[in-house]
């Protein structure tokens, strides 16, 4: 697992936005980036800045990945035919700690990467520890017994800050979710607006 060098609220708060969307997001009480300078007017960015941020907050998004496995990601993307910027957000979607994270088993995608690192969920009834693990069309991610009385899960579940997108099949009954199709970029519920387009001009240069 990808070890998470900072403070989830320390990277929407340099990036300037909500880029969870959470309520407990500093963002919500003071707008300024951290810092005693932060109140400072900001200069515009440059091509190479815009493109910078908007890797910035791709990767933050899904966890604080490593520029190393992101970099990864966007190598088989722009090997696809198609769009490279749709086949970068739908490979980021396709893997497992995604999937758990967007079925609301539990409330964010750093809760979801130790989720699945400790064993909790298994993938076509076969344990996945690995946060990686790229799910394919029709599979089906189940919660283990053992752990659908977790208080994380059970929360995360009733909470309504967010809704399951429809390329999934969500039952938290059975605790089972299951990817029906690829999403697009248009698909993903993002709370801000993700720029994978600037994504591949930055590794494109």
């Amino acid at each position: 697992m990808t070890k998470r060098a900072t403070a989830k609220h320390k990277i929407d708060r340099r990036l300037g936005e909500n880029i969870w969307g959470r309520p407990k997001s500093p963002l919500n009480k003071r707008e300024s980036r951290p810092g005693q300078h932060g109140e400072r007017r900001v200069s515009k960015l440059s091509d190479f800045g815009q493109q910078l941020r908007a890797k910035q907050k791709l990767k933050g998004y899904y966890g604080n990945i490593s520029e190393r496995q992101f970099r990864k990601i966007y190598t088989e993307a722009s090997r696809l035919k198609g769009s490279t910027s749709e086949h970068l957000v739908g490979l980021l979607e396709r893997r497992l700690d995604a999937i758990v994270y967007r079925a609301k088993f539990v409330p964010t995608v750093f809760a979801s990467r130790q989720f699945v690192s400790h064993g909790h969920v298994s993938v076509n009834g076969h344990k996945v520890d690995i946060c990686s693990y790229r799910c394919r069309v029709g599979d089906v991610v189940e919660v283990k017994e053992p752990s659908r009385q977790l208080t994380i899960l059970l929360e995360a579940i009733k909470s309504s800050e967010r809704d399951t997108p429809d390329y999934l099949e969500v039952d938290h009954t059975k605790m089972t979710a299951k990817l029906t199709r690829i999403p697009g970029l248009s698909d993903i519920p993002f709370p801000v607006q993700m720029e994978p387009n600037l994504v591949v001009e930055f590794y494109s240069r």
